[in-house]
């Protein structure tokens, strides 16, 4: 794990992953990825947007999430 950034769960709620994970890191403001893109097959890429889900594990407080929700955008060729 980056200890400047951290990761967290990327969870794709909809689209041609649906239900998959990945993990990612955090910008350098701390906050979530407004946006993902994850390669697939044959030169094909998912483009993903942070959705309004947001997961913290734990009862103290945390200030970042563990996992945030992503819906699907596009597909690009």
């Amino acid at each position: 794990m980056d200890t400047t950034t951290g990761t967290y769960t990327a969870k794709l709620t909809d689209g041609p992953l649906q239900g998959k994970t990945i993990t990612t890191e955090f910008l350098e403001t701390g906050d979530p990825r407004p946006r993902i893109e994850i390669p697939g097959e044959a030169g094909k890429r998912y483009l993903y947007a942070r959705g309004s889900g947001l997961e913290f594990e734990g009862e103290d407080g945390a200030a970042r999430p563990t996992a945030v929700d992503y819906r699907f955008l596009e597909t690009v060729f």
